[in-house]
């Protein structure tokens, strides 16, 4: 079995009345990506401050990297990084000397300060913005700043909160790829996202929070097969086949759902394709377009989500 990087054990967290979380409990080996998907509020954010020791556990136990998040927080802290919700770097200071003060803090001498934030300056794509304040910075850039300035001290395991939250496209698409370089590299990621996307891209296994607990976890394939449903859908080449097209579909008891030119029926598996080519053939009927459509994360989601 993998080293765990990551563990929480039936971990809740109150604030006075409140209960963020309720007795959640999560495993992460090493050199995987965990995706936390919820709403606003469903205890995503409460989780990552326990874990990387800013808040402590109501009740529960938690080990990052081997250490007990509340006794050992010093060598929890040593070993992690934290991107937040929202870029944190100083931005009256450049983006070479936001990463050199970092690696400073940490220990580093005058000359591995600098070096450390060349290479990643060269890495996120910023050296010719290096010298320029980070209050000139467009939000992508901001954001690559903050991701690197997370990872000077080449933490073992590192948590992104929802680090893409108000990026165009091709900034998180650049995110992205440097998630999947640092995890082929060894890292541990915990990601937290309400994007369902970046979730199916980066996540080797997904954990569902709602109102402070856990309401589904698994692979995002398991996910998909527990709640999702495959489905055909067939367009005609005119609205005049539709009849004919529901009752074939009908007759070899499928349940077919026509609108407009469009018949789409609910199929527990993909083979089941070819008895749709069969049935509209026997008719007469040769479709315009048919294709198998696989659940998505956006159906789990909003499966737990009405539940």
């Amino acid at each position: 079995m993998s080293e765990l990087m990551i563990e929480a054990t039936d971990v809740s967290k109150s604030f006075g009345d409140v209960r963020a979380l309720d007795g959640v409990s999560i495993a992460v080996p090493k050199g995987s990506v965990l995706g936390l998907l919820g709403h606003n509020g469903a205890g995503k954010t409460t989780l990552v401050n326990v874990l990387t020791t800013m808040l402590p556990p109501t009740s529960g136990e938690a080990r990052v990297a081997g250490f007990d998040v509340v006794h050992q927080s010093y060598k929890v802290r040593s070993r992690i990084g934290l991107t937040g919700q929202f870029a944190s770097v100083d931005e009256a200071l450049s983006g070479f000397d936001n990463l050199v003060l970092i690696a400073r803090l940490l220990g580093a001498s005058k000359r591995q300060a600098r070096d450390r934030a060349d290479e990643l300056l060269e890495q996120f794509d910023l050296t010719d913005a290096a010298k320029r304040p980070a209050k000139t910075y467009s939000g992508g850039m901001r954001r690559r700043l903050d991701l690197a300035s997370s990872l000077v001290g080449r933490p073992e395991v590192l948590f992104l909160d929802e680090p893409t939250t108000g990026l165009d496209p091709a900034s998180r698409l650049g995110v992205w790829e440097t998630v999947e370089k640092l995890v082929s590299d060894g890292t541990t990621v915990l990601l937290t996202t309400q994007y369902l996307d970046e979730a199916d891209r980066l996540a080797d296994s997904i954990t569902v929070l709602s109102q402070g607990k856990v309401v589904a976890a698994g692979t995002s394939a398991e996910l998909k097969a527990q709640v999702g449903q495959r489905t055909v859908t067939v367009t005609l080449d005119s609205v005049s086949e539709v009849d004919t097209a529901v009752e074939a579909l009908t007759g070899i008891g499928m349940h077919p759902v026509a609108e407009g030119r469009t018949i789409t029926t609910p199929v527990t598996a993909s083979r089941e394709l070819a008895n749709v080519v069969r049935a509209l053939d026997e008719r007469g009927l040769e479709p315009h377009d048919i294709a198998l459509g696989e659940p998505t994360l956006d159906d789990v989601y909003m499966a737990l989500a009405a539940a």
